[in-house]
Parts: C-alpha cells; sequence; structure tokens
C-alpha cells in the first residue's frame, strides 16, 4: 500500500533534507520502491544550464525511483532568501493549488512511500495570501516533523505541532536532530519534548561532523511511524 508523507521543520536548517533523505535511505533498505520531492527551493545554482538545489538533489540521490530534476523540483530559485522573496524576484508566482498539482504529477508514477519535503518552517510564505503549509493541507499527507534541537526549541516544536494539528493534519512523527552541539540540557530538553509532543519520536541524531543519509538512518526507528 502506498503512503506519502510530508516533511516540515520547526525553522530553516532544522534538518529536514538530512531527515528526509534517511528516510528514504531506511525504506529502500527494506526494498521500498521510493521518490521524494522538493516543490519550492530557493537556493539554487546553475549545473548544466539548469537552476538546481543541494536538498533536491540529496532526495534524488535517495529515491529509488529515477525522476528528472524538475519532476522532483518544479519551482528553483537562486537566490538563497524567503522562497516568497526569491520568487517575486523572478517574476515566478507561487500558490499552493499549483505546486500540489506538480506534486500530484510526480506521484503518478508507481512507488510504496514517497515523501514530499516543505522549505523553512511551517508558516513560511508561499505569496501574501498563502503559507507554504496550505500545501500541506492540499495534498493532506500525515506529517513528520524535524525538531532542530538547539535553545528555544521547546518553543518553536510545540508552537509547529499546535499549528500542524490546527490546520487539520496528523504528527505521523517526529524527529530530535541535534542541530547545536553544545546545547545546555539537551537530555532533559528531550524528554520534555517526547512527553509533551503528542506524536511518536521516530528517532535522536546525534550532531554529525559529516552528516550522511546513511549514517543519520542508523538513529531512525521507522516502525514507529503513524
Amino acid at each position: 500500500m502506498r503512503k506519502n508523507y510530508f516533511v516540515t521543520g520547526t525553522d530553516t536548517d532544522s534538518g529536514k533534507t538530512l531527515v528526509s533523505a534517511a528516510i528514504l535511505r531506511s525504506w529502500s533498505h527494506e526494498g521500498l520502491a521510493t521518490l521524494g520531492i522538493k516543490p519550492v527551493a530557493a537556493g539554487c545554482q546553475w549545473i548544466d544550464g539548469e537552476l538546481k538545489n543541494d536538498d533536491a538533489l540529496a532526495l534524488m540521490a535517495e529515491s529509488t525511483i529515477e525522476l528528472s530534476y524538475s519532476q522532483v523540483n518544479p519551482i528553483a530559485l537562486e537566490p538563497a532568501i524567503a522562497p516568497h522573496i526569491a520568487a517575486a524576484q523572478a517574476g515566478v508566482k507561487l500558490n499552493a493549488d499549483r505546486l500540489a498539482a506538480f506534486c500530484r504529477g510526480t506521484l503518478m508514477r508507481k512507488y510504496d512511500r514517497a515523501l514530499v519535503e516543505g522549505a523553512g518552517g511551517w508558516r513560511v510564505p508561499l505569496s501574501d495570501r498563502e503559507p507554504l503549509s496550505r500545501l500541506a493541507q492540499e495534498l493532506n499527507f500525515p506529517v513528520i516533523l524535524v525538531v532542530g534541537m538547539k535553545l528555544g526549541c521547546l518553543n518553536h516544536a510545540l508552537l509547529t505541532a499546535e499549528a500542524i494539528r490546527r490546520d487539520g493534519l496528523v504528527i505521523a512523527g517526529w524527529v530530535a536532530n541535534r542541530a547545536e552541539p553544545d546545547m545546555s540540557e539537551f537530555d532533559a530538553n528531550l524528554a520534555w519534548l517526547t512527553k509533551a509532543m503528542g506524536a511518536p519520536l521516530l528517532g535522536t541524531i546525534p550532531h554529525l561532523s559529516n552528516p550522511t543519509a546513511e549514517t543519520a538512518a542508523r538513529y531512525i526507528d521507522l516502525s514507529k511511524l503513524i
């Protein structure tokens, strides 16, 4: 049976792509057909005459189904700034309906598991009218929340979880990613979040000096995924 998930984070650099790639790697080890999508990405570079994003390339590297770059990342923006600002500068209109249509087109392929990775945090704007969370609502996929473990993460994590549920979506699980290696009272913060989140903790990824999908996958248990 096919299963789809939307991956979001508490903020930029929380570790969404690392976790998404690790999950795809874990699924592929189970013999599942997988694909990852990054509908909109800012901070792209020109590679072989095409704007490409490192996050989208990481998802492609860990997906078992071969897709064209534009199928994985249909909206690629060059400036490494908020997507709605980058899109305005490029003369590109962003809206949730259009991005959802791109995703559904890619998801017409035969597969077992798919991830759609957001950009920034849950409420990052697509435009003056819509946040990116509207895309998650359009797709209606269960959400995997990546919490960047650092000072302030308790507030960010609980507000994000509250917003996801208020938008009518289910949190299928969350991952604690140690974004700040010297975070004070890490264990106490993790224990508090584990009790407060109301969703299964899929894993705790330590701070990795050379983070890879293969290494991160060792710390994730997908058997707990709703």
